[in-house]
């Protein structure tokens, strides 16, 4: 149980017993040092609703509250909130067993089985800046989730299907009679728009494009073969990135487009025999009058065209069918931008009409907002054309690389480089998750580089700043109690018994800009820490004890940076 579940708990037995059962806790941390460790606002609403006077309603709350052996102190302040400051024995108690815990103190919840849908690039083209935040958004979640005990299973739904796949498998025929093939598809780009113009400038290519789309729905082998050839170039640059990036997407986790083709009739057949769909115009559509327009007339959900053809929505709910019924999901979450908002939500109903998903399955759409330029719009190159990921992520690597060798220029080349890499993609990375996910923010080099403020580089710089006083510490006695009697040191310790409450928020809401914001608060508690409460310089069992704040401090760091996707670095 997390510490603000135990004080919630405990308060909402307290008022029980004061008479007022039904009134929420609202216990949160408190907003200033002054007004103890947490607060529990919850006196104030019930006061009103049952017309008492919420001084009188706090002080017997107070008289029933237990946190014997958890609070120093419970009292009373303003109107009638409570004021909770947490005993520096329990903290030490509690910092002890994180210290001493694989997973710092982590009560597993109950495990659920969690599909993530994310990154999901169009194997057509190579992938862009466009496809970051998905890709890192949705490994964080991922990352959190697994920690938290789950079963997380990575579908990475890439686009590999559909009719511009004739288009280029044709033009992989074209070029392969000409020996141009292998020289054009090292560069997807190149061979997109090369393919695309053949597609736009002759009819007969065109025609040809159509029939390999058809051959190759109709499980034509020998396009079979050439297709298969063009996904493997594909996933290969989309790999690179990945590894390029540190995010745990592999091979593995591929199930495209393409997986769901053969099952598409059965998904349509079974939502004709319930009735849901309706032909309309020859066009087999679910009707959502959940999303009638302003006359009334509801929203057409189209699951097949009326020349016999699938669409991304049909795909979308054959895959909800297989993840519910072969991957026994408990929740689905989708790491999709915002402008999908209403096909999610059209698709999410027509699966619960179907009982694709039944009501103790959760869908979530994970919906974010865009990375903008200087110039507050989508980001792009200064010519105004894609900007590839790839391209996005060795430039951050190069500044990083000229930062590095301006601090530090006698280091060797390779740890230059390392340092480099750890910092230029942690900052990228950062910038992102550092941001609510439903904001757009604007892509900033100096500022997501810089080594203060709420950036990468400052949060690895204070792990660095943890391991060098163990690299002075001339001994260090790792299992030494903790004796908190500083107010820099409870404060930490406070901090420190927080990060499972943020976890469990993060897991929960899938915003990953929570634990940023707790790292660089922690990061700067930390700092207050160092400066006021002398370490290496402390003597006996004061100097151990802080030493194993401290331990437990760049553990925390680690763990949590980890968690994001982010490397941390011994030294910089």
């Amino acid at each position: 149980m997390t510490i603000q579940q135990l004080i919630n708990q405990r308060v909402q037995a307290a008022l029980a017993a004061a008479g007022v059962p039904d009134a929420p806790a609202v216990v949160q941390p408190s907003s200033k040092v002054g007004f103890g460790d947490y607060q529990a606002n919850g006196v104030m609403g019930a006061a009103k609703a049952l017309k008492m006077n919420p001084r009188e309603l706090a002080q017997k709350v107070v008289d029933a509250l237990d946190l014997e052996g958890i609070a120093e102190k419970v009292e009373i302040a303003g109107p009638g909130f409570i004021n909770i400051h947490l005993s520096p024995e329990y903290l030490a108690r509690r910092s002890e067993t994180a210290l001493h815990d694989a997973r710092l103190g982590l009560t597993l919840p109950a495990k659920q089985t969690v599909v993530i849908d994310y990154s999901s690039p169009n194997l057509a083209k190579e992938m862009h800046v466009g496809h970051l935040r998905s890709t890192i958004i949705g490994d964080a979640i991922a990352r959190v989730l697994s920690f938290m005990g789950h079963e997380v299973i990575r579908q990475n739904h890439v686009g590999d299907w559909g009719t511009q796949f004739g288009m280029l498998t044709a033009y992989l025929v074209e070029t392969q009679q000409t020996g141009k093939a292998g020289m054009e598809l090292g560069d997807l780009e190149t061979f997109y728009r090369n393919a695309k113009i053949r597609f736009d400038e002759s009819e007969d290519f065109a025609n040809r494009a159509r029939e390999y789309v058809v051959r190759l729905q109709g499980g034509d082998e020998s396009v079979l073969a050439l297709w298969r050839q063009f996904v493997g170039v594909s996933l290969s640059h989309c790999q690179a990135v990945y590894d390029t990036l540190g995010v745990m997407l592999t091979r593995d986790d591929v199930m495209g487009e393409s997986a769901y083709n053969d099952d598409l009739a059965n998904v349509v057949n079974e939502l004709t025999e319930m009735g849901i769909v309706t032909d309309s115009e020859g066009a087999k559509v679910v009707f959502l009058p959940e999303f009638a327009d302003q006359d009334g007339n509801p929203a057409a959900y189209i699951v097949q065209k009326k020349d016999g053809g699938f669409l991304y929505s049909t795909t979308d709910l054959g895959a909800v069918r297989y993840r519910v019924r072969q991957l026994n999901a408990d929740r689905i979450i989708y790491v999709v931008d915002a402008r999908q908002s209403l096909h999610f939500q059209q698709m999410f109903t027509t699966c619960r009409k179907a009982g694709f998903a039944p009501d103790n399955v959760v869908l979530e759409h994970i919906a974010f907002g865009t990375m903008m330029g200087e110039d507050n719009k989508p980001f792009k190159t200064r010519s105004g054309g894609t900007v590839k990921l790839i391209e996005l992520l060795n430039e951050s690597e190069e500044r990083a690389l000229n930062l590095v060798g301006e601090k530090n220029p006698d280091l060797a080349a390779e740890v230059k480089q390392q340092i480099a890499h750890a910092v230029g993609i942690g900052a990228v990375k950062y910038a992102d998750l550092s941001k609510s996910r439903t904001s757009d923010y604007i892509f900033n080099w100096e500022n997501m580089l810089s080594f203060e403020g709420n950036t990468a580089p400052y949060l690895q710089y204070a792990y660095t700043r943890v391991q060098s006083v163990f690299r002075k510490a001339d001994h260090y006695d790792a299992t030494a109690p903790i004796v908190i009697s500083e107010a820099a040191e409870k404060q930490l310790a406070v901090a420190l018994a927080q990060f499972e409450d943020v976890l469990v928020t993060v897991a929960d809401s899938c915003y990953p800009h929570h634990l940023s914001q707790y790292l660089y608060n922690l990061a700067q508690l930390f700092s207050r820490f160092y400066e006021a409460c002398p370490i290496l310089k402390a003597e006996g069992e004061m100097r151990a004890s802080r030493l194993q704040m401290a331990a437990l401090t760049g553990k925390t760091l680690k763990t949590g940076m980890n968690l994001l996707g982010i490397e941390v670095l011994d030294a910089m």
